[in-house]
């Protein structure tokens, strides 16, 4: 663990943390602020993490309400020195924090500054790239979100960010969403590597009044609108709800007036194989989770596999149809997966990005401790999908999920970020050198098993980002 010493970050003593809680913080990295340590919500999860209270998935929220998608590491919440040494492939590896060189270097960046080693006292991350505006749709309040994104930002030499923060709150649900603390430590990432991938593009945090579906999809119409009255950009999600009958019906949400240059983003889930809804839908890019393996000794790079919490699988509601039905299923109008299954539902995720809480990265947060200023450790598929959406936007391509024809006006639906993602596969040049492909590991939970494997498969889909050509 860490404290702020001459504004760089020491080593100091470990302290004992409650396995299954996050009641003790004593020596971690502190700044100033006021309240006390965390309540002990976090449960004790079967893949060696820790779970908030507001990532606990539950099936009767299905269709109703939607949860975040972060977990820390089962030791201990903050920023840890010490690795968890592995085999992996007959070598010795340790999983480590990562921060915004780190990450910039692995997914090859361009303009990323800094040592391709995580190491918290050294600064650097991407310095340029992105365009337009990223929203990050988010449910309650986090008040310190503008502070907390300044002060990663100094700690990391990274360009300051141009952020908004906007209350959803024109359907009358609140006037400003209350607090809450898990959800605020999500917004604090979603808003910090949001920006580290993309630190030109503008960040727009957009509050639901609550996590209710009904607030969740107001606030997703509220960013598009914003992100497409500023010429375009991205909208992440880093929530989710397990598959429901109906569901369908919110797709329109992400595809809203055929917006030709937004493109949507949502996390696969960290519940293991399945799938999960909103990531379902085909007109967003589902973001699944790997972890990365480095050397025991020197800290380099080994390899990505698959993130044993990482969400995929095949949607139960998003099924293969004939005809156009209202934006929804899968089927000519969305075809990206025909190649590999053909006239089938729906399968997630489409592309991958460091999850593991173990190999998690980096997060500044004052609202999980209640104004108690902590650096984190932080993993979930709510890591892949700002950090995805920030790659996305980076590499300037400007696609989204609806076309208009110049000279008749007229529209239609077409999900161009996942075309360009797909048409890749089976390349002997492009794709090898665009994505890293993932082939180890497994999501493999009770009801489903599913391995990492070439090319596409249901932990990580085409893969992890290499640098920004075909994204």
């Amino acid at each position: 663990m860490f404290r702020l010493e001459s504004r760089k970050l020491v080593a100091v003593a470990t302290a004992a943390l409650l396995v299954g809680s996050l009641s003790t913080f004593a020596g971690a990295q502190k700044l100033p602020g006021s309240g006390n340590a965390p309540a002990s919500t976090a449960q004790a999860g079967p893949h060696n993490w820790l779970t908030p209270e507001s990532s606990v998935e539950r099936l009767e929220d299905a269709g109703r309400r939607a949860h975040t998608n972060w977990v820390f590491g089962a030791a201990k919440g903050q920023v840890q020195e010490a690795g968890i040494e592995g085999i992996v492939n007959g070598v010795t590896i340790t999983q480590h924090y990562e921060t915004p060189s780190s990450m910039g270097c692995l997914y090859k960046i361009p303009t990323s500054t800094g040592p391709c080693v995580p190491n918290i006292n050294s600064p650097g991350g991407p310095q340029k790239g992105g365009w337009g505006t990223i929203a990050i749709v988010d449910a309650y309040d986090n008040p310190y979100a503008a502070s907390e994104l300044t002060t990663f930002d100094t700690q990391f030499g990274l360009p300051a960010a141009n952020f908004t923060k906007v209350y959803a709150n024109g359907n009358g649900d609140c006037t400003t969403p209350a607090f809450n603390a898990g959800w605020g430590l999500e917004e604090s990432l979603d808003i910090e590597w949001a920006h580290v991938m993309a630190p030109q593009a503008k960040i727009v945090l957009v509050e639901a009044c609550s996590n209710s579906n009904a607030d969740l999809f107001y606030a997703e119409y509220v960013a598009a609108g914003l992100v497409s009255a500023a010429g375009g950009g991205d909208v992440t999600n880093s929530w989710g709800e397990g598959e429901f009958v109906g569901e369908t019906a919110y797709d329109q949400y992400f595809g809203y007036d055929y917006y030709q240059n937004v493109a949507y983003f949502a996390s696969a889930g960290d519940s293991g194989c399945g799938a999960a809804y909103p990531s379902s839908s085909p007109w967003l890019t589902s973001a699944g989770g790997t972890t990365v393996n480095r050397n025991a000794t020197t800290l380099a790079f080994k390899t990505e596999s698959c993130w044993a919490g990482s969400g995929g699988g095949t949607s139960s509601q998003e099924i293969y149809a004939s005809a156009f039905a209202s934006g929804s299923y899968t089927g000519s109008w969305a075809d990206y997966q025909y190649p590999i299954f053909g006239q089938a539902p729906r399968a997630t995720p489409d592309m991958s990005f460091n999850a593991d809480p173990n190999s998690g990265v980096v997060v500044y947060d004052c609202a999980y401790a209640s104004g108690t200023c902590y650096f984190y450790q932080v993993g979930g598929t709510s890591v892949a999908s700002p950090s995805l959406a920030g790659i996305v936007n980076n590499a300037g391509n400007k696609f989204g999920t609806g076309q208009i024809n110049g000279a008749t006006g007229h529209g239609y639906y077409s999900a161009l970020e996942n075309n360009l993602l797909y048409s890749q596969l089976g390349g002997a040049a492009a794709y090898v050198k665009n994505f890293y492909d993932v082939t180890t590991g497994s999501n493999t939970t009770t009801s489903c098993t599913s391995n990492a494997g070439k090319e596409w498969d249901y932990c990580t889909g085409v893969g992890s980002p290499r640098t920004l050509l075909g994204k």
